[in-house]
């Protein structure tokens, strides 16, 4: 199987951003039974909470997309867009809801429905968590290594002729902050972050993730994705 190399990294202002749980509104509320569903990383015991969300959140996402944009997407931009009031370009900084990048997710997710959930994998965690380690320790804002390596390289070595996929985010600690800004993907033309979280063609269907510091943008988020013919859960 050809291995498919969807690559993106992303970076944010410098936030505290809220860990509360979203409240979202009731005319759009999701059950207890779909959250549970959503909720796949649940008891793994080597994720953070806040890595447990990202899981969490972008399968929420897959499951339906338009619930997730009129919920828990507004509850980010409506505290992304208050805090961002601090600062002098907060014109530039605002996510509108005239802004391309937002009219364009809102098309997207309208067209998602069911998507294939993601489940957390331990080994790579491992490649996400090490990756993060090196951009902290070596300043790196990238998917190459300090020593050269690229993402297929980090992940091929325990996952070789698979489809696989990474994401960087940098500025947000928090679960919800990382998958919302990668799926609004501002700033990026391709959309590459939000086509990797919302894919379908390819079979992505586990995940590593590691959210760590980082020396210029506080925190870094590694979201490494690979698919598995046939997965057993």
């Amino acid at each position: 199987m050809k291995s498919t190399i969807i690559a993106f990294f992303l970076i944010f202002p410098l936030i505290a951003f809220a860990g509360n749980k979203p409240v979202h509104s009731p005319d759009n509320s999701w059950s207890k039974e779909e959250l549970e569903m959503a909720n796949t990383a649940k008891n793994t015991p080597y994720l953070s909470q806040e890595e447990k969300n990202i899981i969490f959140y972008m399968n929420l996402a897959r499951m339906d997309g338009t619930r997730f944009f009129n919920t828990y997407l507004q509850d980010f931009i409506a505290d992304y867009n208050q805090r961002m009031q601090q600062y002098s370009n907060y014109n530039e900084l605002k996510i509108a809801k005239n802004d391309r990048y937002y009219k364009s997710l809102e098309a997207d997710l309208k067209k998602v429905k069911n998507l294939g959930l993601f489940y957390p994998d331990e080994t790579l965690t491992y490649v996400s968590l090490q990756h993060a380690k090196d951009m902290n320790s070596h300043n790196l804002a990238g998917h190459n290594s300090y020593d050269g390596r690229t993402m297929k390289d980090r992940i091929t070595k325990y996952y070789p002729n698979r489809s696989m996929a990474e994401n960087l985010a940098f500025g947000f600690s928090n679960g919800l902050a990382n998958v919302c800004v990668l799926l609004i993907d501002k700033g990026v033309p391709d959309l590459g972050h939000r086509k990797n979280i919302l894919n379908s063609t390819y079979g992505l269907n586990i995940v590593g993730i590691s959210i760590r510091q980082h020396p210029s943008y506080k925190y870094a988020a590694v979201i490494d994705f690979v698919g598995i013919p046939n997965l057993k859960i």
